[in-house]
């Protein structure tokens, strides 16, 4: 009885244990993401660390994922193919994530060959048709972070 007890205790903790990828995090709190997007010109080139929901993950490389909050505010954490592999099933949980905050200004056309390229790894159809002009997009270009157990 305590072998099964002390098996299923070791195998909840397992489940409950925070995945740490990349570098480790050096700030103590990870800002708001409402906080980020509303500040984002002012931190652009500077290490941030926020906390959200993770919504998508790149399912061919690992090599991106997206975070969320309540506001719906959404970010991209993207790292170079290989540096870090975010858990493709890590969608739902949630995750700190820090990196320099990049400001990037796209054309339509830069949006489009983006898009097409998201949709052709993860299997989706996509019309160019609704995107209508360029944009000004922010990501973290990602250096840690921790997926947290649930």
């Amino acid at each position: 009885m305590k072998l099964v007890l002390t098996a299923a205790l070791l195998a909840t903790s397992v489940l409950a244990a925070n995945q740490k990828l990349g570098k480790p995090l050096s700030a103590q709190e990870p800002l708001p993401l409402a906080s980020v997007i509303a500040q984002s010109d002012r931190l652009v080139g500077k290490t941030v660390q926020v906390k959200g929901k993770v919504t998508e993950v790149c399912q061919m490389a690992g090599c991106w994922m997206n975070l969320t909050d309540e506001q719906g505010d959404l970010l991209r954490i993207k790292v170079e193919d290989g540096d870090i592999v975010f858990p493709k099933d890590s969608v739902g949980k949630m995750a700190i994530a820090e990196g320099k905050l990049e400001k990037h200004q796209m054309t339509r056309e830069q949006l489009i060959a983006e898009a097409k390229h998201e949709a052709a790894e993860s299997g989706r159809k996509f019309d160019p048709q609704v995107v209508k002009t360029g944009k000004t997009v922010y990501l973290l270009a990602g250096s840690g972070a921790v997926i947290l157990g649930q």
